[in-house]
């Protein structure tokens, strides 16, 4: 009898309709989603202008001349690129106002974010390798410099595997099936790669420039007002991507595979029949 009426209601088109503790729970799923996603956005905002701010007020500003305010560009860039883009890019697919619509307009604006974030992340490289370059300063050989050029590489390639296994046309459904594990844990293991790359070099920027009497600054250890400031942005950039990791890894935001309902209707049959 039970399974009749289970039967039953699919035919009637109620197997999706949810009881009212069940709406109750995808209610404040919403809205606890919402507010890390408006608090993941905010974050994201703080440490585009903080980085700015410490850039253009303590730095000197910005230039495209192999000078020190051409390297301001470059952490500008890649929290900008590396970081807060890509964060943003990763959760698009989590926001349940996406949800039950084609996939493919999301898919594009996924992947155009990401483009966009790692065409920043490439002119920030090149800002610094030019002003290394100008200055006569060694390229690539600080622990930051490593994790940041592996990111940015291994991003190229995560771009260039999405594009090929889910946008093309031409792509096979196993391909995209085999490639989805994986192109979720990369995308969400670079967040972790990020904001170690960025915090690191902030770091290293503020060892190198806040040196005491050796330039006429004030040293890092008597925190001055540019280091507090940079140590406030290391702050904003690890909650942001512990943020971006929360709403990656909870599995009730993630977007449901669309399931016709002459599909579930032959599954709950097939069961009937067993």
């Amino acid at each position: 009898m039970a399974r009749f009426h289970l039967v039953r209601v699919i035919e009637d088109g109620c197997i999706n309709k949810p009881d009212s503790n069940l709406r109750l729970f995808r209610m404040r799923s919403t809205a606890y989603f919402y507010t890390c996603h408006l608090l993941c956005m905010g974050l994201g905002l703080a440490c585009v202008v903080c980085v700015f701010c410490w850039n253009s007020q303590w730095r000197g500003g910005f230039a495209w001349d192999g000078s020190a305010r051409q390297f301001n560009w470059h952490p500008v860039l890649m929290v900008t690129g590396m970081l807060v883009l890509y964060g943003n890019g990763a959760v698009l697919y989590r926001v349940p106002l996406t949800w039950g619509r084609d996939k493919r307009p999301w898919k594009l604006l996924h992947a155009a974010v990401m483009l966009l974030a790692m065409l920043l992340s490439v002119i920030g490289l090149c800002a610094v390798f030019g002003n290394h370059n100008a200055s006569n300063i060694p390229n690539l050989y600080s622990l930051h410099s490593w994790i940041g050029i592996i990111t940015v590489v291994l991003f190229a390639m995560q771009w260039a595997t999405g594009i090929t296994g889910f946008l093309l046309p031409c792509s096979p459904g196993s391909l995209r099936r085999l490639l989805k594990p994986q192109h979720v844990w990369v995308g969400g293991s670079f967040v972790s790669l990020g904001i170690a790359a960025c915090i690191s070099g902030i770091n290293e920027k503020l060892f190198f420039v806040l040196k005491g009497n050796t330039n006429g600054s004030q040293p890092y250890s008597n925190l001055p007002s540019e280091a507090l400031l940079g140590n406030s942005l290391g702050v904003l950039i690890v909650a942001f991507g512990m943020v971006v990791l929360k709403i990656l890894s909870n599995q009730e935001w993630q977007r449901p595979e669309n399931q016709p309902a002459d599909v579930a209707y032959a599954e709950v049959l097939q069961e009937e029949n067993q």
